[in-house]
Order: C-alpha cells, then structure tokens, then sequence
C-alpha cells in the first residue's frame, strides 16, 4: 500500500538542500498528490515513526542527476532501515538478499546517468560557442540594434522556416549609444548624469523600451545607461554568456565571456573606448558627477575637491570625510575586495589629507604657475630640468647595462674554473704527466683565480649598488600647467 508521494520538479544536479524549495509543482497539473520534496521524504525516513518501511522510485538514475547524491541517499536510507526499490529491477528484499549484481547494475547506469547530463551541456556549450563565432545574435538585440533575419543555415530547419538574427544598426537609436559611451569615457559623467543629457531631447535619443510593455518608463534612467555601458556587443564583437541564467541572472566576470574570434557586427564604438569606459567605475567611487551639495534633505556639508583627488598608491578616488568639524580627503582599502592586488600590501589601512592643505596646494599653484609673472621662466627651468633628468636616467642604465654584463662575464668565468676542478685531470692526456705536486699547484692556481674574480665581483656589485639608487630615486615629472583635473579650460601662455 502506498502511504506518501515524495518528488520535486527541479533539477537533479542541485544540492539535496536546494531541491524542493520552490513552488514549481503548482505550474505542473500532475494529479498525484505531493506529501514533501525529496529533502522532506529523507528527513522522515530519520524518524522512527516514519509511515514506511520501504520506498520505490521509478528508475534508480532518477533518485539525482549525480552519482555521489544517488548513492548517498542510498546509503542513508540503509544506515535508517528503509528499503530503496527501483520499479525496473527486481524487488527483492531481506538480510541475506543477493545484492551484489544488482549493486553494479545500479552504479552503472547512475554512471551512464550522469555521463549523459555532462555530455548534453558540454555540446550545448560547444553550440553556443560556435554559434557567437558565427556572429549569430542571442536574445533581443540590445539597444541601438535591429534583428536583420537571415534563413536557417540547416536545410532541415529552413524547411520549417527557421531564422537566424545578426545585429544591424538601428538608424533612429544608434547615435544615441555612441554618445553615452562618449559622454561616460570623455566627460567621466555618471549614470544618472548621463540620464539627464539623454532625456533633455527624446525624440534624438528615444529612450529603450523593456521587453515587458508595462514596465516601460518612457524615459532614460541611470540603469539602462549601465546596461548599454556594461555590453561590449558595441564594439562589434559577438559576446554571449554575460548572465549565469542558472543562478538568477547573475552577472559573470569578463573572463567568463565568449567572444567572437573577429568582428561580426558594424560596430558603434571603439574597442578602445569600450575599455576605457570600463575603468571609470572604478576610479569615480561613488563620487557624483555636479558641483554643490546633494540634493538629499540631511546633507549638511559639501567638499570642493569632491571627485577632483585621487590617491597615488592604488590610483581610487578619495572621498571626502569630516572629523571635528575638519574636512579631509580618506582612502580605505576594503581587505575582503582589495587584498589580492599588487598594491594592497604597500597601502595604508587608513591614509588621510586635510582639505586646506590641497586647497593650499593648488591655490599657491594657480598663483605661480598660471598666474604668476615668473611662470614662463618657471616652465622653462622646470622643462630643462626634466630633459637633464631624462639624460641622467639614460645614462645610469647604460653604466647598470655595462656592468651587469661585466658581472656576468665573471660569473661565468669563476664556473668553468669550478668545473674544471670538479671534472679532475684524467680525460687530459697532458695531465696525466703531472705529478702530485705539480696537480696541487695547478689546483691552487685556480683556486687563486676563482678568489681573484671574486673579489673582482664584489668590487663590480659595490660599483653597480649606487647605480640602483639613483635609478630608483624619483625623477622629477614633466610640468603639467595644471596638476589637478578641472572643468575649467586649459591656460595658455601668452
């Protein structure tokens, strides 16, 4: 007599923890009646009160999808006394049941099971992938593109009338990602900036429409800008596997992307802005785009370098932080994001500057440099002054160059001598003439030689050391006539 209905609609390659949890069965009309998932039937089965002393599944492989979760939960349920029944095997039960052959048969086809799954994703994948080499679009074309359809390539699926899609410029919407991308590299403007431009004139620059109708805003919003800066399809590449669509749509990292091997689309932006465009995130933390306080209502304070101060060490913007009523500029790594780059082992936990003294900085700045009536014989000595240091750095390498090979030389040297008194004198038919005295001068005499040498090496090291030094000490920078990013427009002497 049967007494529950155990069973769940999900994968089954996921965790046991992860099966069940959902209410997928409701979209199903399955007219058995469902007591629990998976996950439910092993915990009763635990119990001593349970409503069953055996369980039977339709075929042993669809108890999961892996071998190591089958014969874990047959493993369970005999530790628990709870028989595991296939309908396609023979049910024989008891202490001294012969269950060796019907053991291998078990394995081998959760073996053949699990085989099967890995094989359909791996030529799935492979399809996927030779279908983005192909420069065939998947899903809705994104924003600023059209779906040009083109017959089926298969002869089979053609005669049903399949298409593929290639991506083609949309003539109304493409002007419009071309200046977002140029508004985001060139202008560093955010999102919600960017947002602001675009809405000022939608009939130039009409704004996406969602694939839900309803959802449709009628306006350009800081999101669908990231969208359309976040799709490298721009550049006229192919690009397919951006979504974990297993895992919630989740965002993968760019070396989990498939690219085409060449472009396969006209292109609306470089490759090359693409990339930079990439990089401004970073380097903007957060900071907004307009001058002024926020517009939110508990903003109390503004900061006049706000956005305008990077730090030297990891290259981030610093953010603006007050502390007694003293306004500062702070960078602080996070370890849990920061602590595999290069730089976070030389970076302060905490490195602070006080405002009035950038303020100070490039106010003194501005006075000489810019303003100044010395400025233009400030430029000139400041000019010679890096083209002598460019000189001396040239000239330092090529005394390190000379005298590393000449360091070189001598180590090789002092390793011929080793080996020849590692090889000894049998293999030489003239040594073999000498006699014991005459062999430990001749060993003597190298071993003078290698000390000579050596000696000669350290000499060359001292020599080389004064070298590293000036090589590492800061040359001066090339003048700029403004060392801090401005929206003001570059100066020029008269």
């Amino acid at each position: 007599m049967i007494v529950a209905h155990f069973y769940d609609v999900e994968s089954g390659r996921k965790e046991l923890h992860e099966r069940g949890n959902s209410l997928a069965h409701q979209n199903f009309k399955i007219p058995m009646p469902r007591d629990g998932s998976v996950a439910d039937f092993l915990e009763e089965a635990q119990r001593p009160n349970r409503r069953f002393p055996a369980v039977i599944c339709e075929s042993i492989e669809r108890v999961a999808r892996r071998t190591y979760f089958g014969t874990k939960i047959e493993y369970e349920l005999e530790q628990a006394g709870v028989a595991l029944c296939a309908a396609d095997e023979p049910i024989v039960t008891g202490p001294r049941a012969k269950r060796a052959t019907p053991t291998l048969t078990r394995r081998v086809k959760q073996a053949v099971s699990e085989w099967y799954v890995l094989q359909m994703l791996e030529l799935s994948w492979d399809g996927f992938v030779e279908h983005v080499s192909q420069g065939w679009n998947v899903g809705k074309p994104p924003y600023g593109y059209l779906a040009e359809k083109v017959p089926h390539p298969v002869p089979a699926r053609r005669a049903e009338g399949r298409t593929k899609h290639r991506l083609i410029p949309d003539p109304s919407r493409a002007s419009a990602v071309t200046y977002v991308f140029h508004l985001r590299g060139l202008d560093k403007l955010g999102y919600d900036a960017i947002a602001d431009r675009l809405n000022l004139d939608p009939v130039a620059y009409p704004p996406p429409e969602p694939t839900r109708p309803d959802a449709a805003l009628g306006r350009w919003t800081g999101s669908a800008v990231r969208e359309i800066l976040r799709n490298p399809k721009y550049t006229g590449y192919q690009v397919w596997n951006r979504r974990a669509t297993k895992k919630g749509g989740r965002n993968n990292g760019p070396k989990d992307w498939v690219w085409s091997p060449r472009p396969t689309h006209e292109p609306l932006v470089t490759k090359e802005l693409f990339d930079t465009v990439s990089t401004v995130g970073s380097k903007r933390q957060g900071s907004r785009t307009t001058h002024g306080a926020n517009a939110h209502p508990v903003t109390k304070r503004s900061y006049v370098l706000r956005s305008y101060v990077s730090c030297d060490i990891c290259n981030r913007r610093m953010f603006g932080k007050t502390r007694h009523q003293i306004p500062y500029y702070a960078c602080q790594p996070d370890p849990n994001e920061h602590r595999g780059l290069p730089w976070f082992p030389d970076h302060p936990k905490s490195l602070w500057i006080r405002e009035e003294v950038l303020i100070a900085s490039v106010s003194r700045f501005f006075a000489t440099r810019i303003f100044g009536p010395d400025r233009r014989s400030l430029l000139t000595t400041a000019l010679k002054t890096a083209r002598s240091a460019d000189d001396a750095g040239d000239r330092i390498a090529k005394e390190r160059a000379a005298l590393e090979r000449a360091i070189t030389a001598i180590g090789q040297r002092q390793a011929r001598l080793i080996r020849t008194l590692a090889d000894g004198f049998g293999g030489d038919d003239e040594a073999d003439d000498l006699g014991p005295d005459q062999e430990k001068q001749f060993r003597d005499a190298i071993r003078r030689e290698h000390s000579t040498l050596g000696a000669q090496r350290e000499q060359l090291a001292e020599q080389l050391a004064p070298c590293d030094c000036r090589n590492r000490r800061q040359i001066p920078p090339t003048p700029r006539l403004c060392w801090i990013r401005s929206r003001i427009s570059m100066w020029t002497l008269p």
